[in-house]
């Protein structure tokens, strides 16, 4: 198991290391992004641009530019200086990232209660009515696009815009000061972006759940007389659940990686996604950049782990 789980691990570092340096080619080599220039401004002549150059390093061989890059942000976790925002990228990163969290942790939790829970009760009442109908729903969440969903929630729902007002409204997590005003704050984006996704996870854990509970062990422990609910429950779920596995860590990955960012711009989160979209809009590469090198890091931390539940559930992973 310590064998499986350090290979993981060496593998986890080495794809860190490609990804920062495909990450540094499409910034400082293409010639459309080049940072100087950008830096420099519109009107800036070849001279002040030769200047910024140099104090960048961009004057330095390519190697030596990644070699410092690596160093930088391996070594003292430094994405850069933003100087749209005048401060450093990582102090942006850090200021942002709890918004990102309280949101991704509060509709992952929302999405695998409920997707799971009707994934097995769908499996377990299969073809019947309620199978039907949960199904239908969960096509139907999966087809409505993320704004449009929040939207018609801060529309009927919010207590600034709303026809009934029972939930805060956009802007409110920024302005929340105790642990449950920002959570009641967040009721409305956690829905919004648990539909979508708990839908996924119905679908997918009840597809799983009918292929287990169709294995000769099931059809084993109900002949030795046990009760359906401990053979769905204790037998059936461990099984069924490993494909869960593997879409929660990189949903969550890639969710604090800033693609939560229909959800937080809707709803005016000041977190990752948002400040991803607020750079774009500004041309702002530096903090592009360290941004997307930091959620890289969430995206193979969190398959990292994908990787070792995987050996916990399934003993026979470990040898693979």
């Amino acid at each position: 198991m310590l064998r499986y789980i350090f290979r993981r691990i060496l593998w986890a570092v080495a794809m860190l290391f490609i990804v920062s340096a495909a990450i540094f080619l499409i910034f400082y080599v293409l010639p459309s992004a080049d940072p100087a220039v950008l830096r420099a401004g519109r009107n800036a002549g070849t001279a002040q641009i030769a200047s910024i150059r140099r104090s960048l390093g961009l004057d330095k061989p390519i190697y030596v530019q990644y070699v410092v890059y690596t160093r930088q942000v391996f070594l003292h976790f430094d994405f850069g200086y933003s100087y749209q925002y005048e401060v450093p990228v990582r102090q942006l990163i850090l200021s942002r990232l709890p918004a990102t969290a309280w949101l991704v942790v509060g509709g992952a939790i929302v999405w695998l209660a409920i997707g799971i829970s009707v994934g097995i009760v769908s499996a377990v009442k299969r073809r019947s009515l309620t199978d039907r109908v949960s199904m239908t729903v969960s096509l139907a969440f999966i087809s409505a696009p993320t704004f449009w969903l929040g939207l018609v929630t801060l529309y009927l729902f919010a207590n600034d815009i709303g026809r009934f007002k029972v939930f805060d409204g956009q802007g409110s997590f920024a302005t929340a000061s105790t642990v449950f005003q920002k959570a009641w704050a967040m009721v409305l984006p956690w829905l919004v972006l648990a539909a979508s996704s708990s839908a996924v996870y119905a679908r997918y854990m009840r597809a799983s759940m009918i292929d287990t509970l169709s294995e000769d062990y099931i059809r084993t422990a109900r002949a030795k007389g046990l009760r359906e609910r401990t053979v769905v429950l204790r037998h059936g779920l461990r099984s069924a659940i490993t494909p869960i596995v593997t879409l929660v860590g990189l949903d969550v990955g890639t969710l604090l990686a800033g693609q939560a960012i229909v959800t937080e711009t809707v709803f005016n989160i000041p977190g990752l996604g948002r400040l991803l979209y607020q750079a774009i809009s500004v041309s702002d590469l530096t903090t592009i950049e360290g941004v997307t090198l930091f959620g890289s890091f969430f995206i193979v931390f969190f398959n990292l782990v994908v990787d070792i539940g995987y050996a916990f559930l399934d003993p026979r992973v470990r040898y693979g």
